[in-house]
């Protein structure tokens, strides 16, 4: 027996050709709709036993919000994600959301139809191979790479950022002064409390710090 299922997708044609492809093998599509951010209210009002919703970004903040929308209203409903390989927090993400099942974009018509089959049975539709990646990159995760530049910028004030800035660029503290409109003591004060706090005793080693961690590339510009 076919299943009642909606395909919802921001590339009409790929909907439109998913659609097409699972009623030749038998089953009823409702629609095949194009625009995600309508996607739960047109899903709430057909009420399908499996809608297929495809994203683009599914580590994206907010992208399963019409998932979580569709299971508080419509709980009997198994929505299925059809998006690109995801990471282990796009997964979490979809099953977090209230998701019974992802498929990957380029899954073939039968891959689809059986996450389909398992989602309306009540099953966990997820390829294992999907899984199997997830738990590896969970178990070992990549290392991430110290953001130097970053933590030192943190440890700025605004105005200090702008005397680093400066000091880069090669002025001097009376050009300091200057530039920001405060006494040469002061500017003199500001650049010593910048070595400090970057941990070094020249302004040219604080010049090259600030450019080997990419610090001058976060800051604002000076005008």
């Amino acid at each position: 027996m076919g299943v009642r299922l909606m395909v919802v997708d921001d590339h009409r044609l790929l909907a439109e050709a998913l659609a097409s492809a699972l009623k030749l093998r038998g089953h009823r599509v409702l629609a095949a709709a194009a625009p995600a951010a309508g996607a739960a209210d047109l899903v709430i009002g057909r009420a399908p036993e499996v809608c297929l919703l495809g994203t683009a970004a599914p580590a994206e903040p907010g992208t399963f919000d019409p998932v979580v929308k569709i299971k508080r209203e419509r709980p009997a409903v198994a929505v299925v994600v059809l998006g690109p390989v995801p990471s282990p927090r796009g997964i979490a993400a979809a099953f977090a959301a209230g998701a019974s099942g992802y498929v990957r974009h380029d899954e073939r018509i039968e891959g689809v139809e059986r996450a389909i089959m398992k989602a309306r049975a009540g099953e966990a539709a997820v390829a294992p191979q999907l899984l199997q990646g997830a738990f590896g990159e969970l178990l070992n995760p990549a290392a991430q790479p110290d953001d130097e530049g970053a933590r030192l910028l943190q440890m700025l004030t605004p105005r200090e950022v702008e005397v680093l800035v400066r000091v880069a660029d090669g002025e001097d503290t009376r050009l300091i002064a200057a530039g920001m409109g405060i006494a040469p003591s002061t500017a003199r004060t500001h650049v010593q409390r910048v070595l400090m706090k970057l941990g070094v005793g020249s302004r040219l080693e604080a010049a090259a710090l600030a450019a080997r961690t990419g610090l001058l590339d976060r800051a604002a510009p000076v005008d």
